[in-house]
């Protein structure tokens, strides 16, 4: 597995991460322990969480069994420094989460303790705000983004508030780096400016979808990671399922994410089933299994990635980690750059 530098800092983390998003529903403790026996034997180090999570449905009686289920494995193995443990505080929610309740400079504080002792750690390697408070175009928001009800200077002193805070939480040993998720170029240097101007830690990492039916991040935000050294944490490099062919022809898997939420959180669309067959018959015509060609072919873009996957069974992780050396040639990046032009967003 190939090591990457986390933005600036000194941590060095695997290129592949293991998801953990349905720890504690849907991935029983157990087959969620095998799981990162796994990854950490496969050579991966590195695991994304939250204290949301799990997810399918979130649920505030579930919050915090994620973590809880990562410091059980960490107490159960002793291997606390075979792995770099990523999570995330909540933003404005339904309720999941402090009664709804986003976050501040006293929320981060607090947060970042109630994560330390699920995980049963005494520092988080990276931790990230899961979303902006002012809003995102993330989740299929793109189609009907307005910042015009934002208030500038109202976002530049949230962002002083929080990185002062998590200044706080890096002096103390709690945390080591800070990123954010689903976050705008824009909102990305305006978060290290910040930083920079008042000597307060700086953002090394952003967690945003990307995949190869989802490639928002080609552009703007591409730009931003390769000038200030910001690391891709790509979620979702399957599309939630869609890439493996399993939801092609009408099937609806029992148990699938599809099976609970129905529309995959907004993936599921009148063209996405023709996007995704022109990449399963890609991967089929060059001998390729469909999750290994998606999965290398993030190890191909032009800025540091190390892409975030989940599997809900260790049978599914066993899939995915068989193509851990699969190299793409120029010949299937330059058909999958042609397949994005002609079915561009498919969702």
């Amino acid at each position: 597995m190939k090591m990457i530098p986390l933005g600036r800092t000194d941590i060095m983390v695997s290129d592949w991460c293991l998801g953990t998003m349905t720890y504690g529903n849907q991935t029983p403790q157990d087959d969620a322990h095998t799981q990162i026996d796994m990854a950490v034997d496969a050579g991966i180090n590195f695991l994304d969480t939250a204290e949301m999570y799990p997810v399918n449905p979130i649920r505030a009686e579930t919050v915090g069994l994620s973590e809880q289920v990562i410091g059980n494995w960490i107490a159960k193995t002793g291997r606390r420094h075979d792995i770099v443990i990523a999570t995330k505080v909540s933003g404005d929610n339904p309720g999941w989460v402090r009664e709804g309740r986003g976050y501040d400079g006293a929320v981060i504080r607090e947060a970042v303790d109630t994560s330390l002792k699920r995980l049963q750690t005494d520092v988080i390697d990276l931790y990230q705000m899961h979303w902006p408070l002012r809003g995102s175009y993330m989740f299929r928001q793109n189609w009907t983004y307005d910042p015009s009800g934002q208030n500038r200077q109202e976002t530049l002193d949230h962002m002083m508030d929080v990185l002062t805070a998590l200044a706080d939480c890096v002096k103390a040993g709690k945390i080591k780096a800070i990123g954010m998720s689903n976050e705008s170029a824009w909102g990305m240097t305006k978060w290290i400016d910040q930083a920079e101007c008042a000597g307060l830690p700086r953002m090394a990492s952003v967690q945003n979808e990307y995949s190869l039916l989802c490639r928002l991040y080609d552009t703007d935000m591409a730009e931003m990671a390769v000038n200030e050294d910001v690391t891709l944490l790509s979620f979702s490099p399957l599309a939630c399922g869609l890439l493996t062919g399993k939801y092609q022809n009408g099937a609806v898997p029992d148990g699938s994410r599809m099976a609970i939420n129905g529309d995959l959180g907004g993936r599921k669309s009148p063209r996405v089933f023709e996007a995704t067959q022109a990449y399963l018959d890609l991967a089929a015509a060059h001998g390729l299994d469909p999750v290994h060609m998606a999965m290398a072919w993030q190890r191909t873009r032009p800025f540091a990635v190390s892409a975030i996957f989940g599997a809900t069974t260790a049978a599914q992780l066993e899939r995915i980690l068989a193509g851990a050396d699969v190299v793409l040639s120029d010949e299937v990046v330059s058909a999958i750059d042609n397949l994005n032009r002609a079915h561009p967003m498919p969702y």
